[in-house]
């Protein structure tokens, strides 16, 4: 009988768990490449196989299977996991980004007004890229701005109180709308046909349009049931508004009480609404606090028909959009 290619360094003996384990590993799609190959070394070693005879089967080294057969028997399963690497020593300091961080928050370099990572990494000494891990680490981003408006009206909080109340808690034997009118809506037609969307190619249109008049619209929004009533016109003053009402008062059951929440823009309180006010006893105005139309429900309608078809519609004329609308 001829003799076998080498012999087993290290002798392998496997508990059901660990051959059930070591199973497990070397057959999961999942498992690290170099992981799986370290199990199936352990399996062959103690099914008797020689370092020789691993490395054939496994398709490794020799040096490769002796040594994770070593190191299994030393270290059982741990020894298979790789140990961490020390790498490339740390190069900046904590120092060095508490600087990056202390210029940017607290200096603007002197020609412009916010820090560039090729300015930054000039004035700390660092590279741009350096700049930029710290800055994305500490979601730093000098490029941006963001607007705000403050509200300087001095009911702010009974208004909001009024309003949020409202919407929350809405009287029994009532209806709740929230009314605003959009307008100077453009009829909008570009100078050229719009090209359709290709794969890997986005909708196209050319930047030039013709403006074809303009329009306004009327909306207001049930809170309860989402439903819109709406009505276009060529103006927007108090007489349009006045109009707008009665079709709010001629579509509303009239044992119903109408509250309705808007904004304060004069043609809402001229002394023409007052007196219309006077004569319909079962409304009631709800205004928002000044700059602050974002807690008037009707403007994310509004926003919506300006996304989804407005936006990227053509109209060649004020009869066209109307229709549209």
């Amino acid at each position: 009988m001829a003799g076998r290619a080498g012999r087993p360094t290290v002798e392998i003996v496997l508990t059901d768990q660990e051959r059930a384990e070591l199973g497990r590993l070397a057959r999961r799609h999942k498992s690290a490449r170099d992981l799986a190959m370290r199990c199936q070394i352990v399996l062959a070693a103690a099914d008797g196989l020689t370092n020789i005879e691993i490395a054939q089967k496994v398709g490794c080294h020799k040096v490769t299977a002796g040594r994770w057969r070593r190191q299994f028997n030393i270290e059982r399963m741990d020894g298979l996991q790789d140990e961490p690497r020390p790498g490339a020593p740390r190069r900046i300091t904590d120092e060095d980004v508490e600087e990056v961080i202390a210029k940017t928050l607290e200096s603007k370099p002197e020609n412009a007004t916010h820090w560039s990572t090729r300015q930054m990494a000039d004035r700390v000494g660092m590279s741009q890229s350096a700049v930029g891990r710290i800055w994305r680490a500490f979601g730093l981003q000098p490029h941006k701005t963001k607007s705000f408006t403050l509200s300087n009206d001095p009911f702010f909080i009974d208004k909001v109180r009024d309003v949020v109340g409202l919407y929350l808690n809405p009287p029994q034997g009532a209806v709740a709308f929230c009314v605003d009118e959009k307008t100077q809506i453009q009829a909008l037609d570009r100078t050229a046909p719009i090209f359709p969307m290709m794969p890997g190619t986005p909708e196209g249109h050319t930047c030039g349009y013709v403006r074809n008049g303009t329009t306004n619209l009327y909306a207001a929004l049930n809170l309860a049931s989402g439903n819109v009533i709406t009505e276009m016109t060529t103006k927007h003053r108090s007489i349009e508004f006045k109009k707008f009402l009665n079709k709010i008062d001629a579509e509303v059951d009239k044992d119903l009480d109408v509250h309705i929440v808007l904004d304060n823009v004069s043609s809402h309180k001229s002394p023409m609404i007052k007196r219309w006010l006077q004569a319909h006893p079962r409304f009631t105005f709800h205004f928002t606090p000044t700059y602050s139309s974002w807690m008037n429900l009707v403007e994310r309608w509004f926003s919506e028909l300006t996304t989804k078809w407005l936006q990227r519609g053509a109209h060649r004329s004020t009869k066209e959009l109307t229709e549209s609308i």
